[in-house]
């Protein structure tokens, strides 16, 4: 048994995962797609030179069709890379994502180790990914704290991305949590 705050954090990671496991993929997909055309939209997604994408998992909004217009647009692309020594995350850009991505330590896609590593602080827009948000920039994550590490280096704007379901009224936070300066949602995009 945890902190009082990080049972809280148990009991909503189960709450949201269970509505998110109501959604069937054509929805998560359908979801997804309205996700990347307000992206798009928005002035942080187009004047940013340098994005850091995630892999999504099953569960988790897909932007992945954005990447290649991204690239082709001229934009320095990277994902985060597993580093086992720190127990961490580093951006890593690639350039041909069907050449450059394996599955990483944790069996999703990640940069290969001959990807150059980008300063965390070169980025100008982090796509991050999480099982909840609030409309006050913070995120719960998968609980490891990989993310609030990586965010502590990050000058750029930081993007929360989710499904509706995955807002809620508010995030039980320790000090370590890095909040978010907005948060892209199917149908919102929200600046904090």
């Amino acid at each position: 048994m945890g902190t009082p705050i990080q049972d809280a954090k148990v009991t909503l990671r189960r709450r949201v995962r269970a509505e998110l496991n109501r959604m069937i993929p054509a929805q998560r997909a359908a979801a997804s797609a309205r996700a990347c055309t307000l992206l798009q939209r928005q002035t942080a997604w187009e004047n940013a030179k340098s994005v850091l994408f995630y892999a999504p998992l099953a569960e988790e909004p897909d932007l992945w069709p954005l990447l290649a217009g991204a690239l082709a647009a001229g934009k320095i692309i990277a994902l985060p890379r597993f580093v086992p020594e720190d127990n961490s995350y580093v951006a890593c850009e690639i350039h041909e994502p069907a050449r450059d991505l394996e599955p990483g330590r944790f069996g999703i896609r990640e940069p290969a180790d001959r990807c150059p590593e980008l300063p965390l602080n070169r980025l100008d827009l982090v796509l991050v990914p999480g099982v909840a948000f609030d409309l006050h920039g913070r995120r719960l994550g998968r609980g490891k704290g990989f993310y609030d590490q990586l965010l502590a280096a990050v000058r750029g704007t930081s993007c929360g991305v989710a499904f509706d379901e995955q807002i809620v009224g508010e995030i039980p936070v320790e000090p370590h949590d890095a909040h978010l300066n907005c948060i892209l949602t199917p149908t919102r995009w929200i600046e904090l």
